[in-house]
């Protein structure tokens, strides 16, 4: 039986980033509406928020560059 371990290693990958990502908002705005109040988590949420949109772009640029090499490889 052979296994896929490239696809283990980005199953991996999604996950560890997944949980991460879950524990940077859950545990630090939590614990920041604990030390600081609600007013604080919610500048704390939105800074964060704003912290993901140019990772995001990065993501999304990366993402159709693949895609645009995957369908020049065809041809």
């Amino acid at each position: 039986m052979s296994r896929d371990l490239r696809k283990y290693a980005k199953d991996t990958n999604v996950q560890l980033l997944f949980g991460a990502f879950v524990a940077l908002f859950i545990i630090g705005i939590g614990l920041i509406w604990w030390i600081y109040g609600a007013g604080a988590a919610l500048m704390g949420f939105l800074c964060l928020l704003g912290a993901l949109v140019p990772i995001g772009l990065i993501f999304l640029i990366l993402f159709i560059s693949d895609w645009i090499l995957k369908r020049a490889g065809r041809d």
